[in-house]
């Protein structure tokens, strides 16, 4: 097949699977939320930029938008084509099993042609010609290596030494995975985040160093985690609404922030989180191998009388609809969990969606939690569950390694920034 047709086999798919999402007269992300899956997904296969390796999301559509038998059997068809077209495509380079000299020019292993069932497909009889060469290869290449582990010498084994945590993990990631690993304690996890560990002052209301709002999850080259995340946690709900409580007096605070601006304004204020915490989540697998989000839990670290202070509110209201993947946190109950919320898209209504979310290098997901207080300074992170592939695993989400902090603001004077006089005034 030409690199014509190729396109064009990617194109018809994607030119029937268009013509269904238009027959359901929603909107990419409305539709997206109603079939389980991302906005930015549905859209690149929309517009055949990207081929679904599972036809479930498919069917899914087409179901939804009314589809017949006939242009069911018909999207099948094309799907078949379009993922014939894509597996042609991959580069050659996936195969390291074989020996590059063993292989001839233009050849590839039978482990990684593709089988697309599209029937009358070119026959390949070159494998069982070349099987014996193949397999002498292959045998060379294994004693070769054994040959260079036996003269290694006696002290350079690994029981001889005592490696260091951070090469255990390092040699931990290239290890054959297990069927299931074991699940690490929140205290010392392998898959926490590369911040650094939380200072002994790190709860502490005095001001800190200016630093971005946003933190990351696992470091570039760890391996040994088959997932990535960042979190904002300096949200504001709904893009616009937002409390801090500072310690001083309104003639002492700037004005408020942009939004994209609070983490520095907060920082350099020694501002807290006030009656609530918004935190943003985006989960990302490092691979096209899905990774399964099992649960999100929270853990409370401290919970203390909350100090006196002034309250100051980034907004005087707004409106919006909140997204589905959200997630409410009480955390003046004993054993806070994350409860999933329900939300809208332009006044439709969307159903809250639990747990499982699968996630991959092409399909990350975004996760908003909301944490709330009514009485407490209350210090929390968050640990998120995976599972690929037959490993499975925790990862802790924190604040640049230090846990979130919320507190109460009950009882505290609030103000809003009046910008005609250029000063805080008391809320109204």
């Amino acid at each position: 097949m030409s690199t014509g047709d190729g396109v064009d086999e990617v194109a018809e798919f994607a030119a029937l699977l268009t013509e269904l999402k238009e027959r359901t007269d929603r909107s990419y992300g409305s539709l997206a939320r109603r079939l389980g899956m991302n906005t930015s997904t549905l859209h690149r296969y929309c517009a055949g930029e990207a081929v679904p390796q599972d036809f479930a999301p498919v069917e899914r559509l087409a179901e939804f938008s009314g589809a017949t038998p006939e242009e069911r059997l018909e999207l099948h068809r094309r799907w078949l084509r379009a993922v014939a077209v894509r597996q042609s495509a991959r580069p050659r380079t996936a195969t390291t099993a074989v020996p590059e000299a063993a292989v001839p020019e233009g050849a590839l292993p039978e482990a990684v042609l593709p089988d697309v069932g599209l029937g009358g497909g070119p026959a390949r009889p070159w494998y069982r010609r070349r099987r014996t060469a193949l397999l002498a290869a292959v045998t060379c290449a294994l004693l070769a290596t054994l040959g260079t582990l036996s003269a290694l010498p006696a002290d350079r084994s690994p029981s001889a030494s005592s490696p260091s945590p951070s090469s255990s993990a390092d040699t931990s990631g290239s290890a054959p995975a297990r069927t299931t690993a074991p699940r690490p304690s929140p205290t010392a996890s392998p898959n926490r985040s590369s911040s650094p560990s939380p200072t002994p002052g790190g709860d502490s209301p005095t001001p800190r160093t200016p630093e971005p709002s946003t933190s990351a999850g696992t470091a570039p080259g760890d391996t040994t985690v088959p997932l990535t995340w960042t979190a904002d946690s300096q949200a504001w709900a709904l893009g616009c609404g937002h409390d801090y409580v500072v310690a001083q007096p309104p003639a002492r605070v700037p004005p408020p922030p942009a939004a994209q601006d609070a983490g520095p304004w907060a920082a350099a204020q020694g501002a807290v989180h006030g009656r609530e915490t918004v935190v943003e989540i985006t989960v990302q697998g490092r691979s096209t191998t899905a990774v399964v989000l099992t649960a999100l839990r929270v853990r409370v670290t401290g919970r203390t009388d909350p100090a006196p202070g002034n309250v100051y509110a980034m907004d005087q209201g707004c409106g919006g609809s909140i997204s589905p993947r959200h997630f409410a946190v009480d955390l003046d109950r004993d054993r806070p969990i994350a409860r999933p919320v329900a939300g809208n898209d332009t006044g439709t209504p969307i159903p809250a969606v639990r747990m499982p979310y699968r996630v991959s290098s092409t399909d990350p997901e975004v996760l908003l939690v909301t944490a709330r207080t009514q009485g407490c300074d209350c210090s929390w992170y968050l640990e998120l569950d995976w599972s690929s592939e037959g490993r499975t695993g925790t990862v802790r989400v924190d604040d640049h390694g230090r846990p979130f902090r919320t507190r109460s603001i009950a009882g505290l004077p609030r103000y809003m920034y009046d910008t005609s006089t250029r000063r805080w005034t008391p809320y109204q």
